[in-house]
């Protein structure tokens, strides 16, 4: 069997170049001159290739944007990082960026994934949030839910309407929107909160 990795690669340029529909184990199998045979015996099936695909740039994305925070002086520099790191992932890895953030998941595989890789997906959301709650305590010292709103409006949202949308990952000045957005919302700040 070949490298994995270049079975990921394939998967990955597939769905993001034909849509996740020309993603099948021929297709695959001619890209990278594997047999059929032993893309399901390494993968087990089609999902199988996708999910790992997914999972490889879910890891990929939360390692860069983990590593910008990292490196960030402050809170809410460490938001902007964040935030950020859409444009930056893109230019390392452009397939795997536009495939985990331009090509909705539920296109890629059906609900009736294997329960290791369900877990996989399940551990890679639980360290996203956990970085929300980082950048909400670092900015605020809160872990609340609005806390936790207002930080996805940054990191989530705000990098979705300005930069994938509209395919604006590699304007100069669409990430300095998003800084100046980003850093709107941050001095706006999450509600009050509230005591029962």
């Amino acid at each position: 069997m070949h490298d994995p990795d270049c079975v990921l690669d394939a998967a990955e340029s597939l769905a993001v170049s034909s849509g996740p529909a020309a993603v099948t184990i021929r297709a695959i199998g001619a890209a990278v001159g594997v047999s059929n045979g032993a893309l399901y015996h390494t993968f087990g099936s089609r999902t199988g290739v996708l999910a790992k695909a997914w999972l490889r740039a879910g890891r990929r994305f939360l390692e860069a944007q983990t590593a910008r925070i990292d490196h960030a002086p402050s809170g809410v520099e460490a938001v902007l990082a964040a935030a950020d790191t859409p444009a930056a992932f893109a230019e390392q890895y452009p397939d795997s960026c536009r495939l985990l953030l331009t090509v909705p998941r539920d296109e890629l595989f059906d609900a009736e994934l294997p329960d290791e890789i369900a877990g996989q997906i399940r551990d890679l959301e639980t360290t996203l949030v956990g970085l929300m709650i980082r950048l909400a305590r670092g900015v605020w010292d809160r872990k609340d839910a609005a806390a936790v709103d207002t930080i996805t409006i940054c990191i989530v949202d705000l990098p979705t309407a300005i930069l994938l949308r509209r395919n604006r990952l590699q304007s100069k000045t669409a990430r300095a929107q998003l800084r100046a957005a980003v850093t709107a919302v941050l001095d706006t700040g999450p509600p009050e909160r509230t005591t029962p």
